[in-house]
């Protein structure tokens, strides 16, 4: 069995290739499925804003012989509370109550009531009003933020690779990846602003490996129009497999340590802080990582083929193919395409939309009888 190092050389060599451009539709349908499956959850669901967005009292009791929530639901059901209570486990000895905004009265009661439930001292149990004010400006930057980052990237991405194809497709694979993310959280999980602070975050991270991928492509076709033996797309997609191991060692050395703090915030310390940005940062990750090989690549040769002189040259050089494989009397299944001797990069063997890329040393099939 062949060692991660030696595939990792294969994809970059060409001899072993996947077809991620010619399954692009694929990726474009499962893409636009999750996409929708978001949208549905936050329109059906809605967003659970933290305290810190719509307000309300919050009490943390502290030194608690059980971090049960059934005593505190049971306090605030005998109070009357309009609201049902949100009750969540902080560390080992603490539990942390929200609730909507209450009176001086009440609070003097909860807290009371509170102390008595859990067994713990009245001083023990610490009484916070958050206003939604400070949420509300939190949300309305990080929109601001949002948009003025997309804007930014649109363009400092078109004049970087001097093409609008590029631009357009890494800020498509960003927008589903934020978008997806967003959906995840819709599910059952609470926005905070640590979690509106991963979101952004993910912004740079996703960008990061789309560059990545992005650059390759535009040096395995900076000499497209002078040569007829391969095709935009296929070396789009050889250069995708170039960058695919790259990708996965990125992601793994990135996912591992967010992984940790999520596991070390929400089961061992009950830190809801580290809990909520490492959540966010571990779904855009994963996601930003998939959508920088599945989609942005493939959106942007989508993009590209819908150019002119690519249509001419794509025609051009599937019509010159066909003719060299018909005078050699080769099958199509077995018939080499050599990416030329430009750069050594574009050497090898690599499946690419059906084709077999470079390697002219490749033993040919011909037909029975020559």
């Amino acid at each position: 069995m062949a060692s991660f190092a030696q595939i990792g050389n294969d994809l970059y060599t060409g001899r072993r290739s996947f077809d991620f451009i010619g399954r692009r539709r694929t990726w474009f349908v499962a893409a636009a499925v999750l996409m929708l499956a978001s949208v549905l959850v936050v329109t059906v669901k809605g967003i659970n804003p933290g305290i810190e967005f719509r307000g309300g009292s919050q009490f943390t009791v502290s030194g608690a012989a059980t971090t049960s929530q059934e005593p505190a639901n049971r306090v605030l059901e005998d109070l009357g509370a309009g609201e049902p209570p949100r009750v969540s486990a902080v560390g080992s000895d603490s539990v942390r109550v929200q609730t909507e905004r209450l009176t001086n009265e009440q609070t003097t009661e909860v807290q009371g009531a509170l102390a008595e439930a859990y067994d713990v001292p009245p001083e023990d149990v610490a009484a916070t009003f958050v206003g939604p004010t400070w949420g509300a400006d939190v949300t309305s930057k990080a929109v601001q933020g949002l948009i003025i980052f997309l804007v930014l990237i649109t363009v400092g991405m078109a004049l970087y690779f001097r093409t609008w194809t590029m631009a357009l497709g890494a800020v498509g694979a960003l927008l589903h990846d934020l978008v997806v993310t967003v959906g995840v959280y819709a599910v059952g999980f609470e926005v905070t602003p640590a979690s509106v602070i991963g979101f952004l975050t993910i912004l740079g991270y996703s960008l990061y490996d789309t560059v990545v991928v992005f650059d390759k492509v535009r040096e395995n076709n900076a000499d497209l129009y002078t040569q007829d033996k391969y095709t935009y797309a296929e070396g789009a997609n050889l250069a995708v497999n170039q960058t695919l191991v790259r990708s996965i060692n990125t992601s793994v050395t990135g996912l591992l340590p967010v992984a940790s703090i999520l596991f070390v915030g929400a089961f061992l310390l009950g830190a809801g802080t580290l809990r909520d940005i490492a959540l966010a940062l571990f779904v855009g990750m994963t996601l930003s990582s998939l959508s920088s090989v599945f989609l942005a690549a493939p959106l942007e040769v989508a993009l590209r083929e819908r150019n002119d002189a690519v249509v001419k040259h794509t025609k051009m050089v599937l019509e010159r193919r066909e003719r060299r494989r018909a005078a050699a009397g080769e099958t199509a299944e077995g018939a080499p395409v050599d990416l030329g001797a430009r750069t050594e990069d574009l050497t090898g063997v690599g499946i690419v939309a059906g084709h077999h890329l470079g390697n002219a040393a490749q033993p040919r099939r011909r037909k029975k009888g020559r």
